[in-house]
């Protein structure tokens, strides 16, 4: 999936990023790496493996706030790069579909069924 966006103001940008160094100090942060959990995969991993992902990024006008900024495995904070979840999700459904189309558990699949079944009942 192609992403086109009109980024943030540089502005922004380095706002936002002096934020999150300032954020990167305090306690609140170091609580969510001594977890050790990466929001993304839910791996486990030390604090130092982690880094901070802002759910809506920067560049795309996110803020660097409690709301905004989660724990991160580097493999997964680079895989997302400047995306939302809701493009990673698509990118998995691309990804799915290229490989087979979707499973019978698919709410397409089950709606396709419920919509012949509503086709023969008025017959």
């Amino acid at each position: 999936m192609k992403l086109f966006f009109a980024a943030a103001s540089l502005e922004h940008q380095k706002k936002e990023k002096a934020k999150a160094r300032e954020l990167r100090e305090g306690s609140w942060w170091k609580q969510q790496l001594g977890k050790g959990i990466c929001y993304h995969c839910e791996g486990k991993f030390q604090p130092s493996e982690l880094t901070m992902d802002h759910l809506i990024p920067i560049a795309r006008g996110g803020k660097s706030d409690k709301k905004n900024c989660v724990p991160s495995c580097k493999e997964c904070n680079t895989k997302k790069g400047h995306k939302t979840r809701a493009e990673m999700a698509m990118d998995e459904l691309e990804k799915d579909s290229s490989k087979g189309g979707l499973s019978d558990n698919s709410i397409g699949s089950s709606r396709d069924k419920t919509d012949d079944s509503d086709e023969n009942s008025s017959n």
